[in-house]
């Protein structure tokens, strides 16, 4: 498989998923490159929401494009290829996860989680719309990372992926309930969570520090003093 030029990337990025999977299945490998292309930004954050980790979510989206490719011809059409895609990914991820004793699954009514349940507020449904500052991104992201497994990826499909209660119930194999309650209770963790954060950050916002404190002090002292 060789690596196709841009001008071809954007004539083929007209055709839907399903059609790029025929023209692979056809013949034309070099096309597997658009559906990599295409997916890259919502693999990674799925693989980097279960392992919290750049390097692994990296590994764990090219095992995934390999064992996709290699069966490509199981994908029937029963439901989205990027569905199909995403739950590849996120076996892999949880998969690898486990092995390192690193992930702890939840039920559908996973009992020790109501402590996370906060008052019921509006949250925006992009929160990286929020994230004006590579500051407060680095807040947004240090959040969600302390969201217990089995959340934070409901929150990224979700939140910032924009998938359907549906499609993200699909993706991670479990039911719709089970995505709309881990939501919740995401969104209600990261608030009273950033809540935190951003009180700590607020008591040393605009410090009154000591070279400013000499300036001013001079200068009263020179204009009282005159």
């Amino acid at each position: 498989m060789h690596v196709v030029s841009s001008a071809i990337l954007e004539r083929w990025n007209t055709l839907s998923d399903e059609q790029v999977v025929d023209q692979i299945l056809a013949g034309q490998t070099a096309m597997f490159e658009v559906l990599m292309r295409r997916h890259n930004e919502r693999l990674y954050r799925a693989a980097r929401a279960i392992l919290r980790d750049d390097t692994e979510a990296e590994d764990v989206m090219q095992q995934a494009y390999v064992n996709a490719y290699a069966h490509l011809r199981q994908f029937d059409g029963r439901s989205a290829f990027s569905t199909w895609l995403t739950r590849i990914a996120v076996n892999e991820a949880i998969g690898r996860a486990r092995r390192r004793g690193r992930y702890q699954p939840l039920g559908d009514s996973d009992a020790n989680v109501s402590s996370l349940v906060g008052a019921s507020m509006h949250m925006s449904r992009d929160p990286e719309k929020q994230a004006f500052t590579g500051e407060v991104r680095r807040v947004l992201e240090a959040a969600i990372d302390a969201l217990p497994d089995g959340y934070r990826e409901v929150f990224m499909l979700r939140d910032v992926e924009g998938l359907s209660t549906a499609d993200t119930a699909a993706c991670l194999g479990v039911s719709e309930s089970a995505v709309k309650t881990r939501l919740l209770r995401a969104r209600a963790a990261l608030r009273r969570d950033l809540s935190k954060r951003i009180g700590t950050a607020a008591a040393t916002s605009f410090a009154f520090l000591r070279p400013r404190c000499d300036r001013v002090v001079d200068a009263v002292l020179a204009r009282i003093g005159g």
